[in-house]
């Protein structure tokens, strides 16, 4: 199948890390134009040079902010001409039971997760709607769409995101843009010096550490396919929906989880 990217302009938030930055690298490798958004700048732009010279750019963004998506867009626009693709990849969350979270925590998962998906959503609209044709594609997550222990205010988020999507499909169609989301499940990439994430990462410090090897290996058994995601299993589902081969998929959210939600 001929995804036809080569040449597209393509906007990914959180691109510096895990999920974000597969989903980056591989848009590079489809020989699009890649803009990385994220607020570490020094992470985005070591993933740009992984890029095998594709064109690969680095925007420092802050999500949570207007301002800062506003400008994230005009520096695509300036780049490529246009914005064909908006990834929505930064969120996450520190995982802890509701009743033992911080309000500060409540704040930050809904700064980043959802008015993040927000700021950046309509931050690209104005271009779409100019060119009359875009693809807006959101990683929400499987939290979202079952709800998930530990993770309260980030499952609210990441269902947010899903909701939204549908709603701004229906609003958008007739202007030629699509809205579509998938759902990851447990992702944690990888964890060697060289892997999937820096230290701004919700995978990293002391979030990290309750995540042991010998867990890791347990909560891969809960799945059915028994094995935990990569970057590189959620990556082509992303690809395929922004590509011209999904011009007729709309509204739509896709688990990518190996199974761990069947809805």
């Amino acid at each position: 199948m001929e995804l036809n990217l080569a040449g597209k302009a393509v906007v990914v938030t959180g691109g510096a890390n895990n999920i974000g930055r597969g989903i980056a690298l591989a848009f590079a490798a489809e020989k699009a134009r890649v803009l990385i958004a994220d607020i570490d700048e020094e992470r985005a732009e070591r993933v740009a040079s992984e890029a095998g010279g594709a064109e690969v750019a680095v925007q420092r963004t802050d999500v949570s902010s207007w301002e800062s998506t506003q400008s994230m867009a005009a520096r695509a626009v300036e780049l490529f001409g246009r914005i064909d693709v908006l990834v929505n990849c930064a969120g996450g969350t520190i995982d802890r039971l509701f009743l033992e979270k911080p309000r500060e925590e409540w704040e930050r998962e809904v700064a980043i997760n959802f008015w993040g998906f927000i700021n950046c959503s309509r931050a690209v609209l104005d271009p779409m709607v100019e060119q009359r044709s875009g693809a807006v594609v959101s990683l929400s997550s499987d939290a979202g769409r079952m709800g998930e222990w530990r993770e309260t205010v980030y499952s609210g988020t990441k269902a947010g995101i899903i909701a939204m999507s549908k709603s701004l499909a229906r609003e958008m169609g007739s202007k030629g843009i699509r809205f579509n989301v998938v759902c990851p499940g447990f992702t944690p990439g990888k964890r060697d010096a060289g892997g999937d994430f820096g230290e701004g990462s919700m995978w990293s410090g002391k979030q990290g550490e309750q995540f042991p090897e010998e867990l890791l290996e347990k909560i891969a058994k809960s799945y059915p396919l028994r094995r935990l995601g990569t970057p590189e299993d959620i990556a082509p589902a992303v690809l395929f929906l922004a590509s011209e081969a999904a011009s007729y998929i709309t509204g739509q959210t896709l688990s990518v989880s190996g199974g761990y939600t069947m809805m």
